[in-house]
């Protein structure tokens, strides 16, 4: 499945955030965009997710154009297609570190235990399932929020600075996983970032600026 945007446009009020953004992934790439604070880097890629409106362009996935879903249509195309990781993990303190890896998969009504216990094992969290998030380190909530972002094995990653808040070694190893989990199962992956480390990981780096976009 292949994500295209095209001559995208988001403003706020009469102030343009982004104009002329277009950019194509392919199912089993890895695109990182990189810019300046302030140029919409999460905006874009919050409209990637259909969490965020824009005002001109169109963004199609394996042909889709979201613009033409209805809110319902959208979020379920959201919880079947996209995974998203969140700079600020977003994971949920009355659950313990299963339940919130399983959440994609209790939305989409196929609770998978094993597939839940098989995640834990890859972002290496295995034995910790039962613990709350108040008990985990930041490095660790990070791989929860990255192992949630994968299990229901989504076509589509969105990954807005992952590994920002991380030591360089935690940091390797969380790109180790969307990277390998990006290759082993199709995925087109797009990662926000300012870290030049994660940004050499990927196949192409995107230059997102308030004019458009340049490799």
């Amino acid at each position: 499945m292949t994500l295209q945007v095209q001559d995208l446009a988001k403003h706020y009020g009469d102030a343009a955030v982004f104009e002329h953004v277009s950019l194509e992934v392919a199912a089993g790439e890895f695109v990182a965009i990189v810019g300046e604070s302030g140029v919409g880097k999460s905006t874009l890629l919050n409209c990637m997710a259909g969490l965020d409106s824009w005002d001109a362009g169109s963004i199609r996935h394996d042909g889709v154009a979201l613009a033409t879903l209805d809110d319902e249509a959208r979020a379920l195309w959201r919880r079947r297609q996209v995974g998203f990781v969140f700079q600020a993990f977003h994971v949920l303190p009355h659950l313990d570190v299963a339940q919130n890896v399983a959440l994609p998969l209790m939305l989409l009504g196929d609770i998978d235990a094993a597939r839940v216990q098989q995640m834990l094992s890859i972002v290496g969290l295995e034995g910790l399932g039962e613990r709350l998030p108040q008990q985990l380190s930041g490095g660790q909530l990070q791989r929860v929020a990255i192992a949630r972002a994968l299990v229901h094995r989504p076509s589509l990653l969105l990954a807005d600075e992952p590994t920002g808040n991380l030591d360089p070694t935690t940091a390797g190893r969380v790109m180790d996983v969307l990277v390998q989990q990006t290759r082993e199962h199709g995925a087109s992956l797009v990662l926000v970032t300012h870290s030049e480390a994660a940004a050499a990981r990927a196949d192409r780096v995107l230059h997102l600026r308030a004019d458009g976009i340049a490799s």
